[in-house]
């Protein structure tokens, strides 16, 4: 089992800054890959980025250039830096952790919202 917990949702106005954090705790010793994803009212859970253990990254391509996702795998903690946030990012992000589709973990989820 792995357990994680988002951090760093707020509010924020458009062309605002957020980071996210992601704690992960439990089973963290293979090796795995992580994601953001996020769900707006209405809308179904969405990808947002993607790192693997040795780093390699993937975006959305709407959030491409504005997003950086990184993680300290000695700490296993993941961050998003959201930059240049925009309203349609108004979201509830969730952290994931992945071994298999059938072997992932998601957190509780964390709320952001950008304002006009």
């Amino acid at each position: 089992q792995v357990q994680l917990v988002e951090s760093g949702g707020g509010l924020v106005q458009a062309g605002g800054s957020l980071r996210l954090s992601c704690a992960a705790s439990g089973r963290t010793s293979s090796d795995y890959a992580m994601g953001w994803f996020r769900q707006a009212p209405g809308q179904e859970r969405e990808f947002v980025a993607a790192i693997s253990w040795s780093g390699s990254t993937y975006y959305e391509y709407s959030v491409e250039g504005r997003f950086t996702i990184s993680r300290d795998n000695a700490k296993n903690t993941m961050y998003l830096q959201m930059n240049s946030l925009k309203p349609e990012d108004t979201a509830v992000y969730y952290c994931n952790a992945y071994y298999t589709l059938s072997d992932q973990y998601w957190g509780q989820g964390t709320q952001v919202t950008v304002s006009s």
